[in-house]
């Protein structure tokens, strides 16, 4: 049996207690749960600062670490299971469970309960926040400082349209492999929107293209997701899109017709799926 790479904690010299008996290796270990402590962690390819990142793990999410070495952790996202490597000084020790998340676009935390004091981030929208104390309309987070208690939400507490929460991003810089206000690919702002709502997503086009169900291009909706070979848009309605794309450098509103014209002459081709989810 195959596995996807992206997300199995697997190499040939090491893998995952969990999966002895399933896949082979020369040795297996247990995970080590860890903490990003830093707004937005790099998840790169290899154990180098120039390597291509393919996520991030946001504030507070947790990374399962199986092998450290050499300034880089090589483990997998909790997530949504991607396996990479996140440089040693972005993880801290488990945090405790997480009581909110991040509900504002980005926010920042202050050193002390005070906008006048030193700014710490900006954290994005989806990072997952531990409440020690409160003091007024301040909380402050494990791993972290003061943030503006109308910024966060309590875990469980969701948006319920997964376009609104897209749109919030409109005009953020295009980043490969991000899933941060400041910067997000097409799957991560897809990934973004749809965790906002409560809803679990995967990380890359293809794995998306297969959640919810077929529709005909002659029927699209507002929230249907169409895709092409390596990049996904959200309908704003039957005539528009909304993504993250490499020719805008940016999340930008285009009409689907342009986009499909546009994208089928660079050699892409044509849409390969409409869903709906």
């Amino acid at each position: 049996m195959s596995h996807d790479p992206r997300i199995t904690l697997a190499r040939p010299d090491l893998a995952a207690r969990p999966l002895e008996g399933v896949t082979v290796a020369g040795a297996y270990a247990d995970p080590r749960p860890m903490t990003a402590v830093v707004p937005a962690a790099p998840l790169r390819a290899a154990p180098d600062a120039e390597a291509e990142q393919v996520d991030q793990v946001l504030f507070g999410e947790t990374f399962e670490v199986l092998e450290e070495a050499g300034g880089f952790c090589w483990g997998q996202a909790r997530r949504d299971g991607y396996v990479g490597y996140v440089a040693r000084a972005d993880l801290g020790p488990l945090a405790p469970t997480p009581t909110h998340r991040v509900s504002a676009i980005r926010t920042y935390a202050f050193k002390d309960p005070s906008i006048k004091s030193r700014a710490l981030g900006p954290y994005s929208l989806g990072g997952l926040i531990t409440v020690e104390t409160q003091e007024g309309r301040f909380v402050k987070a494990a791993n972290s400082g003061w943030f503006v208690e109308a910024h966060l939400s309590p875990i469980g507490v969701f948006e319920d349209d997964v376009v609104a929460v897209a749109e919030r991003y409109l005009g953020a810089p295009y980043l490969w492999g991000g899933r941060e206000s400041l910067g997000l690919d097409c799957s991560g702002l897809v990934q973004q929107a749809l965790l906002a709502c409560g809803r679990a997503c995967p990380r890359d086009t293809d794995q998306q293209a297969l959640m919810g169900r077929a529709v005909q291009a002659q029927g699209l909706a507002r929230g249907d997701l169409v895709f092409w070979r390596g990049h996904v848009a959200i309908l704003l309605d039957e005539r528009r899109i909304l993504h993250a794309n490499a020719h805008h450098m940016a999340v930008a509103i285009e009409p689907l017709a342009e986009a499909v014209a546009r994208i089928g002459a660079t050699g892409t081709g044509q849409p390969t799926a409409y869903r709906r989810l």
